[in-house]
């Protein structure tokens, strides 16, 4: 039987000796199951949108808008697996370098997105995904292909992508190389949620509330204005570097169609912003993406009240997890103690996995990445442990 491979930008190339009658479309013999089918830059920003409320395991890194404004539209690709017209897994990936004298890298983030929702681990899907990547991106393209999975160590979503992924090479481990941070399941009901507390967590949320702030909750224009002034407030103050744009992720935001856009929560203390968090929630999970307090807001404690909120909003929208955006403790401890007293589990993400058919290519590759990792581990002294982070 054939697998079906609909690709409008690459039009005629066929592989593994198949033919085709219909331009853009290719055959490959790869599955007893002709219901199987991959469509290769084919889908519009809306369509890609509306695709990503099928899974579970959607977040913002695979978001059009954000490639778009990250990476530049024209560096980005897309491919989506289908069973007979039925959506199963889908991945963006930004395409970097020349691939004239083939050192060009193909970079897929928190992704492939494989978990439908209301529907189990689909392990089938998601090794076809891992196939089509490499035949799309690797053997067509000549690419050097990183994939980089939302997936923690130890979940069976792990389990299930170092399973598709099992002829990807694992990248060795590099200290600071891992996403680590702290993940809580917000299912339980808030007075067990509250209780689980550390307690000098639980009394700084109690002495904000006493203090009658008021919190003000939006995706619009607005409260994303007076989140940047408070950041740039905090920047001010802390006079720290960083590598976040949170001009960036304001174009994001105005990009971001309505249902996707951040959720932008602020403090006021009689009527004055004080402090401020930007979160994105998709599928099942919520992550912090950025936060920040006024000079004048450090005695609030606004910041724990709005975590606490935030909380409250996720279970009451039908959220399971809250990723809290990033730790490192031996870098940062303040902001991973203020993390850690949520009580989340602490959690890394499973190593990125790679695949090249060129050894040289492959070499070159590996050593743009690891210099780029040697300055950011450099940038990360002097800043914050990532956007996540701030407070």
């Amino acid at each position: 039987m054939i697998f079906r491979v609909v690709d409008r930008s690459h039009g005629h190339e066929l592989q593994n000796g198949a033919s085709s009658a219909e331009p853009g479309v290719v055959y490959l013999n790869l599955v007893p199951d002709a219901g199987w089918q991959v469509e290769v830059d084919r889908a519009t920003p809306a369509e890609w949108s509306h695709m990503l409320d099928l899974f579970s395991d959607a977040n913002l890194y695979q978001t059009w808008s954000y490639g778009r404004v990250r990476w530049g539209e024209e560096n980005l690709s897309h491919l989506v697996l289908k069973r007979r017209g039925e959506v199963l897994a889908m991945a963006q990936l930004r395409i970097a370098g020349s691939t004239r004298f083939r050192l060009g890298m193909a970079y897929l983030r928190w992704g492939p997105l494989c978990q439908r929702r209301g529907m189990p681990p689909d392990a089938e899907a998601a090794a076809l995904m891992a196939r089509a990547l490499e035949v799309e991106y690797v053997s067509k393209r000549k690419l050097f292909l990183r994939v980089l999975p939302n997936a923690f160590v130890g979940t069976p979503r792990a389990e299930l992508m170092e399973s598709a992924f099992q002829g990807f090479t694992p990248e060795p481990g590099v200290p600071d190389s891992s996403y680590r941070t702290c993940i809580l399941d917000v299912a339980p009901p808030l007075e067990t949620l509250r209780a689980r507390l550390d307690k000098k967590w639980r009394n700084q949320l109690s002495n904000a509330e006493r203090r009658h702030l008021m919190v003000i909750c939006g995706s619009g224009r607005d409260e994303y204005r007076k989140f940047t002034a408070i950041y740039n407030q905090m920047k001010r103050r802390k006079a720290f570097e960083s590598t976040v744009n949170i001009e960036e992720f304001g174009r994001m935001q105005e990009d971001l169609p309505q249902p996707h856009r951040m959720l932008t929560l602020i403090c006021e203390d009689s009527g004055e912003p004080v402090a401020g968090l930007v979160a994105s929630a998709m599928g099942d999970s919520a992550i912090y993406v950025l936060g920040a307090t006024s000079d004048s807001g450090l005695q609030s404690k606004g910041g724990y009240l709005l975590q606490w909120s935030l909380i409250t909003w996720l279970k009451e929208n039908g959220y399971r997890w809250y990723d809290l955006g990033g730790i490192d403790p031996e870098r940062n401890p303040g902001v991973y103690h203020f993390k850690s007293g949520l009580s989340g589990v602490d959690a890394s993400h499973m190593a990125p996995v790679a695949v090249s058919n060129g050894a040289v290519s492959s070499a070159i590759v590996r050593t743009g990445i690891t210099l780029h990792r040697a300055l950011r581990g450099c940038a990360g002294i002097l800043s914050l442990t990532r956007s996540g982070s701030r407070r």
